[in-house]
């Protein structure tokens, strides 16, 4: 895929005159300026799914009324089905990629039935798409994780070496899965996850493009940079009264343990998502760490 195909692919057919028009705005700018302003906003679109989620229920927070026709939660839950729809309908997303997503947003909202009834964090407002006291937006909050990890693939072209086998990361991901249930009756096993995730993945690093520049990261850094962002999510959340925790009767920030359970979970949402997009060796030799660039 040659470059402009591979821009034209970042966003879909039809916002293509806008993205001539950002990298023609761009060009007149030092290309060490330019590269470092379209990381930023290719990041901001990668994460569109979960900025538009992000923003639905910091404003319906402090404009929603107890006395309107419809629930927040069931508000928030149909804007989530017309996003995803509408994702679908310009190309934002391919049909494979979603059915991925589909099967994510199915296994988070069995696993937040489960943490609800064990008490784990609760959603104090009414709902009618809910199931046993869990709306049905909540797996739409999963879905925006598995969502962005597949845009940012796609958007960086990212490519990955010494990637292991996906049995094994397939075992991993089922592993860590199978613990977020099992720590309430056995012992918690995330501290020898923690060390598989780093085991497993310590050689591989990710090449990513912005534009004219490839850089690369390590997976377990970039990991853990993204469940930081999450875990700050997770505090517009709990702020906004989505969700709270049984110890936020005041509320207070998420304890930095949760930093660690969305590092762990992000491992499960991009092993799925490797399942649709095959993880890639860089296409040519050369390409340096995230000190050093290659320039197409």
């Amino acid at each position: 895929m040659n470059m402009h195909e591979r821009s034209a692919h970042e966003t879909g057919p039809y916002l293509e005159p806008l993205r001539l028009l950002v990298h023609g705005q761009l060009a007149r700018l030092p290309w060490w300026l330019s590269e470092f302003i379209l990381f930023g906003l290719k990041q901001a679109w990668a994460c569109l799914f979960a900025a538009i989620m992000l923003g639905l229920m910091i404003s319906t927070k402090f404009t929603w009324q107890p006395g309107w026709l419809i629930h927040r939660y069931d508000f928030l839950f149909l804007a989530a089905l017309i996003i995803q729809v509408l994702f679908l309908r310009f190309k934002l997303e391919s049909w494979d990629e979603a059915r991925v997503i589909l099967v994510y947003h199915a296994t988070g909202t069995i696993m937040e039935i489960f943490k609800v009834h064990m008490g784990s964090w609760a959603y104090p407002e009414p709902s009618i798409f809910q199931i046993a006291g869990v709306p049905l937006f909540s797996g739409f909050m999963y879905a925006a994780v598995g969502s962005f990890i597949a845009r940012t693939i796609r958007i960086f072209d990212m490519r990955f070496t010494h990637y292991p086998p996906l049995w094994l990361t397939g075992a991993l991901a089922i592993a860590i899965y199978a613990n977020f249930f099992s720590h309430h009756y056995l012992p918690d096993f995330r501290y020898g996850l923690f060390a598989a995730t780093v085991i497993i993945f310590w050689r591989v690093n990710i090449h990513f493009t912005t534009d004219r520049t490839t850089l690369s990261m390590p997976l377990t850094i970039a990991a853990f940079l993204s469940a930081l962002f999450l875990w700050l999510a997770e505090n517009i959340g709990t702020v906004t009264g989505t969700w709270i925790y049984p110890s936020q009767k005041v509320w207070h920030m998420v304890s930095f343990g949760k930093l660690g359970s969305w590092y762990l979970l992000l491992y499960v949402s991009f092993v799925l998502v490797t399942l649709v997009l095959k993880p890639r060796p860089p296409a040519t030799q050369g390409i340096h760490g995230a000190s050093g660039v290659t320039s197409g």
